[in-house]
């Protein structure tokens, strides 16, 4: 039985792919940048980092984790967590804030009191529920916000049981900074192609069809779960924070084997209410585009059906309207409006992208890409699959030569 303090780097490198679900649709390989060996022999102190980094081939002779446990609240978890990790929260959101309170009012000793009865019955519920059926060789990492009581409880528990346990030095805070510093790392090797080409051309679809092609594919708007402009937002379905936002970033970066291509779409700076990183938007911005065009009347159509929560529910689109007034004026935001209300909600789309959208996305594309004016360009017949996967399988035919 024993507790063996890792690094978040070393995690990283020991966790097994299935903990890092990338976009494996998209023809990903195992990744290939890689932490540094940790070998794990006094569980006291903190493990040394060894000055040699692992390969590729390397890291099946380590032994990897089975689960990876976030004993953190679920409201700390939903924020970020370490993709694949499970949530046993050894204090729930209430019971934090229930010992916090002791804390401040009455004592740190009676706090702990309580706090400790709360986590034994909690570790003891989690035991019942999860760790019953589990063989011996089971292996798990486990991690809350510092690596300090909350994550020592389970991992004591769980030791004093027979189990190997590996406790993740630092615990989440550890885990960002090591995402964080790892970003930059996992973009400088990569080359993308730009998707590029006005509002409601196709470029999110084209994306898909490439991937289902088994392009490699950095699909921003999925992970951020908003469609990138003022109208974007996705009904009853939040973004997620700005940590869990970097983390799937890092998540699918991971995933990616450098010596082919990243086709993503040429997004800004912000999708809908949270920042791509730097380095990201830098890399992008330097990077081959291919422009893709379309009829105004196929986009139109295409934009109805992509937003057809809208076009459904006329008042919500009228509301969502409001945010355009500062940029385009009361005047012109009321006429759409009321052509909305008469249930012209086609024609309203019509001079939504020849006001707003267009103008302004050309003169961004032509402030930010430095390659758009060698940009290859693919006009569409239409905005159907068929003219969709053509020109994914013309792409990658041509990026192949």
């Amino acid at each position: 039985m024993s507790v063996h303090l890792i690094t978040a780097q070393d995690a990283f490198l020991r966790a097994p792919a299935t903990l890092f679900p990338g976009p494996e649709e998209a023809g990903s390989v195992i990744p290939t940048t890689l932490g540094q060996q940790v070998l794990a022999q006094n569980q006291a102190q903190p493990l040394p980092i060894s000055p040699k980094p692992l390969k590729a081939k390397e890291t099946g002779q380590l032994s990897p984790f089975d689960t990876i446990i976030d004993v953190r609240s679920e409201g700390e978890f939903a924020l970020d967590h370490w993709p694949g990790a499970v949530n046993w929260p050894v204090l729930n959101n209430a019971e934090r804030e229930l010992v916090g309170t002791i804390y401040k009012q009455v004592s740190s000793f009676e706090a702990k009191k309580k706090g400790a009865a709360l986590v034994a019955a909690n570790i003891a519920r989690h035991i019942e529920e999860h760790v019953l059926n589990m063989p011996n060789h089971w292996q798990p990492l486990i991690y809350c916000w510092r690596g300090g009581k909350r994550s020592g409880s389970l991992s004591t528990v769980l030791s004093q049981i027979g189990f190997r346990v590996h406790l993740l030095e630092g615990g989440y805070k550890s885990f960002r900074q090591a995402v964080v510093a790892d970003i930059p790392k996992l973009i400088e090797p990569l080359r993308f192609e730009v998707i590029c080409g006005p509002t409601g051309c196709g470029k999110t679809r084209l994306l898909k069809c490439l991937q289902t092609l088994g392009a490699q594919v950095l699909d921003l708007e999925d992970l951020a779960n908003h469609r990138s402009s003022v109208l974007g937002f996705i009904p009853g379905s939040p973004q997620p924070s700005q940590k869990h936002f970097d983390t799937l970033v890092w998540q699918t970066l991971r995933g990616f084997d450098p010596e082919r291509v990243i086709y993503v779409e040429s997004e800004s700076k912000k999708v809908g209410n949270l920042s791509v990183p730097l380095e990201l938007i830098e890399k992008m911005r330097q990077s081959t585009c291919q422009v893709i065009e379309l009829s105004l009347e196929e986009r139109v159509a295409l934009l109805m059906e992509d937003y057809e929560f809208l076009v459904l529910d006329p008042e919500l689109f009228i509301q969502k309207l409001q945010a355009l007034v500062p940029l385009r004026g009361r005047a012109l935001i009321d006429a759409w409006c009321e052509e909305t209300r008469q249930g012209r909600i086609a024609h309203v789309v019509q001079e939504i992208l020849e006001h707003h959208y267009d103008p302004t996305y050309l003169s961004s594309m032509k402030r930010n890409f430095k390659a758009l004016d060698e940009a290859r360009v693919l006009r569409l017949p239409s905005r159907h699959e068929k003219s969709l996967m053509d020109a994914a399988a013309f792409i990658l035919l041509d990026t192949s030569r």
